[in-house]
């Protein structure tokens, strides 16, 4: 028999997905943020958490918990704003679930069950932070971390990081394709895939690494390209948007979602990071590389595009936001982020605006005495304005 506590959970859950978002009370031009996450630990289904046989469970206890529900890869699909969320459970193993929407504000819904990957390494003890890619050569991709034990290390915190490669043409049937090969690079994670072919080739933003959490020698977002992706070797990564001292992208940096194509160039949405007395902040900025050269960047505005605020502050690593997904529907652009590594949420806005930001803002001019120097001109600039002069 049924818990009976099940339909009392089910209708709260229920009431939880139909609830309609509300734009919150934010304003700076550039994207609309939500009162509301899109996803939480409390969207994943009670049947994946609770065993539902009154006569095994009859306390109804939570048997295989939910800790988590985070960075998601996102892409339209059959007409529904569709994510594959990372869901963390309560024993710190992350999973792949598929996710859907009318709206791409509210009302996502999980589907059935969590995807199920091949299992083609023995040692792979983690992954998450899928971005999917809608390749030019018809199939879907999710490019995710693999992680591992550091086998060479007797530190249990120990890992290796690589990019995992899967491939689906429904986000139903996946393919695991052998891990992503970099050369020069020990370690990967952040990898993205390029949509669309590069001088016949595939595309990878990557984020070379010396070690699992410090980049050390990796100074900023890789590109690279291989011949063949169901073996993907990239002998040498061209490094695009680059660390740089006292900025927001000091400690390190990483691509996030797939690149936007405009008529202007492509836009990229990333993740920043520096060190600060309460530890690693993640903020999210941007910048476009060319049509004719993916890995030349041609503009990058100064400062982060979009930080935690409020509640977003606050989770089992605070302070941080990141993105690895976001969809463009006709003019509109829906960015995916989580906030502190706890629940997902969404900013949009339009492809002009997003446009206009990337090429019209100033770039960070590095030292003190002239960034005040590029406030003062505004400042002067709009009182000229004012004063109708």
């Amino acid at each position: 028999m049924v818990h009976p506590k099940y339909f009392e959970l089910e209708k709260e859950q229920e009431a939880l997905i139909e609830r309609k978002n509300e734009k919150a009370p934010f304003y700076n031009g550039l994207f609309t943020r939500y009162a509301r996450p899109v996803l939480t630990c409390a969207h994943a289904p009670i049947k994946w958490r609770y065993d539902l046989d009154e006569s095994t469970n009859p306390y109804f206890i939570e048997r295989l918990g939910v800790n988590a529900v985070f960075n998601s890869g996102a892409i339209m699909l059959g007409g529904k704003y569709t994510l594959v969320a990372r869901v963390e459970g309560a024993d710190r193993k992350s999973f792949f679930a598929v996710a859907q929407s009318d709206s791409g504000v509210d009302g996502f819904r999980f589907w059935d069950k969590p995807i199920l990957l091949p299992d083609l390494y023995p040692d792979e003890t983690n992954v998450y932070d899928m971005r999917l890619t809608q390749h030019e050569d018809g199939y879907i991709y999710g490019v995710f971390c693999s992680e591992s034990k550091d086998r060479k290390s007797s530190d249990l915190s120990a890992a290796t990081a690589a990019a995992g490669i899967v491939r689906t043409k429904d986000l139903v049937t996946w393919e695991r394709l052998p891990n992503l090969v970099t050369l020069r690079s020990p370690q990967q994670r952040n990898v993205v895939l390029h949509p669309e072919f590069v001088g016949g080739k595939y595309a990878f933003y990557t984020r070379p690494m010396d070690d699992f959490i410090e980049t050390g020698s990796g100074g900023g977002i890789g590109f690279g390209l291989c011949d063949d992706i169901s073996n993907a070797v990239i002998d040498e990564e061209k490094l695009t948007s680059m660390r740089k001292y006292h900025t927001i992208t000091e400690a390190k940096n990483g691509a996030g979602a797939v690149p936007i194509k405009t008529d202007r160039g492509w836009l990229h949405l990333a993740h920043g990071v520096r060190n600060t007395a309460a530890g690693l902040r993640y903020v999210l900025y941007a910048f476009a590389t060319a049509l004719d050269d993916p890995s030349r960047v041609i503009a990058e505005p100064g400062g982060l595009m979009l930080g935690p605020i409020g509640d977003e502050r606050v989770g089992d690593v605070s302070n941080v936001v990141f993105t690895n997904g976001a969809i463009v529907n006709g003019n509109d652009v829906y960015l995916y982020y989580a906030s502190s590594d706890t629940r997902l949420h969404v900013a949009t806005t339009t492809l002009e605006r997003l446009t206009d930001y990337v090429f019209n803002t100033p770039a960070d001019a590095l030292r003190s005495v002239l960034c005040v120097r590029q406030r003062i001109d505004l400042i002067e600039k709009n009182e000229r304005l004012l004063s109708g002069k």
